[in-house]
């Protein structure tokens, strides 16, 4: 498994150094040195590129049952076409122009490809840090909707005093966290009696925030899931 990644590596660099030699005239040599340096430069914030790739967003099973494509393929043709050099809506564009693709998918791939050239650190976002984190329960969708949306509820659960900023009965609820981030809420039902939430919290400032977070949110999602189902709860 090793051998086989370190040689779709060496192949992905090589498709990246053909693509500059015919755009640039550059030599072999040149165009590789440069190529190279470009993934490690420092970002335009000024901080530094990622030194090593981070994993795409969803599994290359989801990309390819979505997209067509999986992973490498997706990775060959942004090479191919140059998009180590662009900027984030740049690519997102171009994938949905030239592949047809849906503007959500579009992003997804956009971020799996700027992880996999260290040009993104996992879990950044154009606008900072995001968590992401989801939860099945075995009640019915409005159950869990009515779990977050009511305040007296919510702050048995969830421990912390948020507050909704908007929701929409029982799809979604957007809360203001307190500390400029806010937790986007999406819920689907998944059959009469199961559904499930999936929560995005951001903009967040680092990697750090992201684990002291998802620290915070897994017991309360576990607690939550508990007291819906009719299980002990924690203390």
């Amino acid at each position: 498994m090793e051998r086989s990644r370190t040689t779709t590596t060496h192949k992905t660099l090589k498709r990246r150094v053909r693509a500059r030699m015919d755009k640039t005239g550059e030599r072999y040599t040149a165009a590789r040195r440069n190529v190279t340096t470009a993934a490690a430069a420092p970002s335009p914030t000024g901080t530094a590129k990622a030194a090593a790739s981070a994993p795409p967003p969803v599994s290359d099973e989801s990309v390819r049952k979505a997209t067509g494509r999986g992973w490498d393929e997706w990775f060959a043709i942004l090479d191919d076409a140059g998009a180590v050099g662009w900027k984030h809506p740049d690519i997102a564009r171009w994938v949905v122009a030239e592949h047809g693709i849906s503007g959500w998918w579009a992003q997804s791939v956009t971020v799996g490809f700027e992880r996999a050239r260290g040009l993104r650190a996992e879990h950044e976002r154009p606008s900072g840090f995001s968590l992401s984190a989801t939860k099945t329960v075995n009640v019915p969708v409005e159950r869990l909707f009515e779990a977050f949306a009511d305040s007296k509820q919510r702050n048995g659960w969830l421990g912390h005093a948020a507050r909704v900023r908007s929701s929409t009965a029982p799809r979604t609820i957007n809360l203001d966290w307190g500390d400029g981030s806010r937790v986007a809420a999406r819920f689907a039902a998944q059959s009469p009696a199961k559904s499930q939430v999936a929560l995005q919290q951001d903009p967040l400032p680092d990697a750090s925030a992201v684990e002291e977070l998802r620290a915070f949110w897994r017991p309360r999602l576990a607690d939550l899931k508990k007291r819906l189902e009719g299980g002990p709860t924690s203390v």
